[in-house]
């Protein structure tokens, strides 16, 4: 019998990715969604839509009771639009509240799931410049530290439940056409692309479909759990990756963004998205997952050919 699986965030740049490869596999998904008609039209084929208001607890939670998994990818974009503090508020509210409001449902459910997979990010970290990061390093102080800290003790709730819990912390996703690739591009386009600041910070990449591929992980390897760092395993500094970039699009690489501009332009983002995090995958690798793109330039070719 196909397992059964709940999935949030689907109609997002991983959720996509992540529910094909889903149904490739042979899961039966259920997506909770905010609006029916966008996930019928971006996501078709699912086994049912579910909508879903993350604040309110109404019919959605029954949908959990009886579901083999779990997956939450929902959240506030982070990069829709300029921070200031009402929109930070919806950021940690978007994360918090839904991440509690699931945990709550599971904890009703007459069969619970076996696994909650909730996503994170790397953001988790202090900036550690040079140093390795591995999942026991200790968390940062910003906004978007507290925010990952946040969002995984509301999902590592669920253990108390005896349901097994995995916490994502996230790189930056290179994706063909959508995301962070798509907007580190367009300088590129212009003959202005480089890197942001003095370039030496580590830079934690990972190809979507590695990325997709340590979900799967996750979801059938009942040794992992707790935080699972999910960047590619040979970490580049910015100064490295604009340059292949420029490379592989044979364009210039050698404009650098200054520090003042990128405080002027996102504000607060500006300064976290220079933190240094040369994060390594240490628990997958040492479970035995196989990254498809470990080399920076052979998963560029592969997105921009």
């Amino acid at each position: 019998m196909a397992k059964k699986i709940v999935l949030t965030g689907a109609t997002g740049t991983i959720g996509k990715k992540l529910y094909k490869a889903l149904i490739k596999k042979g899961y039966e998904v259920t997506i909770f969604t905010r609006s029916l008609v966008k996930g019928v039209q971006t996501i078709p084929g699912a086994d049912e839509f579910i909508e879903w208001d993350y604040r309110k607890k109404n019919h959605w939670q029954e949908h959990i009771d009886g579901k083999d998994a779990v997956i939450h990818l929902a959240g506030a974009n982070l990069f829709s639009r300029r921070w200031n503090e009402e929109y930070k508020k919806e950021i940690f509210d978007s994360r918090q509240i839904s991440t509690r409001n699931i945990v709550d449902a599971i904890s009703k459910a007459k069969k619970k799931p076996e696994v909650f997979i909730c996503a994170s990010g790397i953001n988790y970290y202090d900036d550690y410049v040079d140093d390795v990061i591995t999942e026991e390093d200790k968390p940062g102080n910003d906004f978007l530290a507290k925010v990952c800290i946040m969002w995984e003790n509301e999902a590592a709730e669920v253990e108390k439940l005896g349901v097994r819990r995995v916490s994502i912390r996230t790189g930056v996703v290179l994706a063909k056409d959508e995301g962070a690739l798509k907007e580190m591009i367009m300088p590129y386009k212009f003959f202005i692309g480089g890197p942001l600041s003095t370039g030496r910070q580590w830079f934690p990449w990972i190809h979507i479909d590695d990325l997709v591929g340590i979900y799967l992980f996750a979801l059938e390897n009942k040794n992992l759990s707790g935080a699972v760092n999910a960047a590619a395993p040979d970490p580049v500094t910015m100064n490295t990756f604009s340059h292949t970039l420029g490379n592989v699009l044979r364009r210039p690489s050698f404009f650098h963004v200054p520090k003042f501009a990128l405080r002027i332009i996102l504000g607060e983002f500006g300064e976290i998205i220079l933190k240094s995090h040369k994060v390594i995958p240490k628990k997958v690798l040492e479970e035995g997952f196989k990254f498809e793109y470990e080399d920076l330039e052979e998963a560029l070719r592969k997105l921009l050919r």
